[in-house]
């Protein structure tokens, strides 16, 4: 139970922490902003699966792999759409 207090009080003042920080960040900065939430992303899968590697409750599995799941499709979805903004810098090949 002190674990899952634990891991609760931090996962609430990382939001919050998160939150007041991105929220002051300017918009030219939002694909570097993106990459920094892609690399967070990661760290919380690397989180859930050492989850997984302990003696936990059926809860805490479930609290760790709907954080893996979340964390997979922002990581996925910002890999998407980086894609996209790079093809739109892309040179358009001239019609002959």
């Amino acid at each position: 139970m002190v674990n899952l207090l634990l891991m609760v009080s931090v996962f609430a003042i990382s939001f919050i922490i998160g939150y007041l920080l991105i929220s002051r960040v300017p918009t030219r900065l939002h694909t570097p902003l993106m990459s920094m939430t892609n690399a967070i992303s990661a760290v919380t899968i690397l989180g859930g699966v050492l989850l997984f590697a302990d003696d936990t409750t059926t809860f805490e599995k479930w609290l760790g792999a709907s954080a893996i799941a979340l964390a997979a499709f922002n990581v996925v979805g910002g890999f998407a759409i980086t894609d996209r903004m790079l093809k739109m810098f892309k040179r358009k090949e001239p019609h002959s």
